[in-house]
């Protein structure tokens, strides 16, 4: 819930929209947000066979007027922005998830995404561990690899831990920009953190903290905490609270299209953003619609 202490929101400062994002996506206008963070559901839990999958980029474009558009090679698919890559497929692999049905999921999402990005916006694409590295692959395709900005590991210590291996403790944000030579980022709007190690500094360094690196150091919900909401896959607001305030300033408009309980809303609330949050689970919008409760100008469609 946003901090009490917080002033309260604009009239109509955010929607919740319950809907399948894709069909609402279109209906956005271009660069409408200046932050966008996904959260996306990610593996199934089920072994399923599948073909390992790369795309490259082609040097053929799209034409805009179709009878003139250049034959297209088999296995060649559009992106954003008429750039086309090659599918290629590998070896017979056995994973988590079928990648390749999940890049069909994914990948229009990611071009509505970038499309709604302002010209100085960023994406937060948050991940499990295991599937970070090939949707890495997908977004140097479709945003270009001049775009990313940063891969952010968001470290915990909570829970039961392996034996057998090194127990997984981390998530994976994945960090893309709109323009690499026009984005908002203003390290001085992030809440410091104490040094791991204060003696090696100064006093009065130590006393005003250091800025957050790229590794986050920091703990999942609390199961009897303010912050708990019920939902299974709620993030803590103190990772949204870093992200909104680096990337967006009061007044910036943030999307999250798998709004799951409303953190990003709730946080950006607090901050003085607005928000557009879209989930097609009932039970994520009845969370929502209780979590925003105390909050002013919160429009359910």
């Amino acid at each position: 819930m946003p901090d009490t202490d917080a002033a309260t929101p604009e009239p109509s400062v955010g929607r919740v929209i319950h809907a399948d994002n894709l069909s609402v996506l279109p209906t956005l206008a271009d660069g409408s947000f200046t932050l966008i963070y996904l959260d996306p559901p990610f593996n199934t839990g089920r072994p399923q066979a599948r073909q390992s999958t790369t795309h490259v980029r082609t040097d053929q474009a799209d034409a805009s007027d179709t009878a003139a558009a250049p034959q297209r090679a088999p296995g060649v698919i559009s992106g954003f922005k008429g750039r086309q890559y090659q599918r290629i497929r590998g070896d017979l692999y056995s994973y988590d998830d079928h990648f390749e049905d999940y890049w069909g999921f994914l990948e229009p999402r990611l071009i509505e995404a970038w499309r709604l990005l302002a010209d100085d916006g960023t994406l937060y694409l948050h991940l499990d561990y295991r599937e970070a590295h090939y949707a890495k692959v997908m977004l140097d395709a479709l945003f270009g690899r001049e775009c990313f900005l940063n891969e952010l590991i968001w470290a915990y210590d909570y829970g039961a831990k392996s034996k057998k291996r090194w127990p997984t403790k981390h998530d994976t944000i994945l960090v893309y920009v709109k323009d690499p030579k026009g984005y908002w980022f203003d390290s001085t709007a992030v809440d410091r953190e104490p040094y791991m190690a204060p003696g090696l500094v100064t006093p009065e360094k130590a006393e005003l903290g250091k800025l957050p690196t790229d590794v986050w150091w920091h703990t999942i919900v609390s199961p009897t905490g303010r912050e708990k909401t019920g939902y299974p896959t709620q993030k803590p607001e103190g990772i949204l609270r870093r992200i909104i305030q680096a990337s967006s300033r009061p007044g910036d408009a943030v999307l999250d299209f798998f709004a799951g309980s409303g953190t990003t809303g709730a946080v950006a609330a607090a901050l003085g953003r607005r928000f557009t949050l879209i989930d097609e689970s009932p039970d994520a919008v009845a969370i929502m619609r209780t979590r925003f409760a105390p909050v002013a100008g919160v429009v359910f469609e």
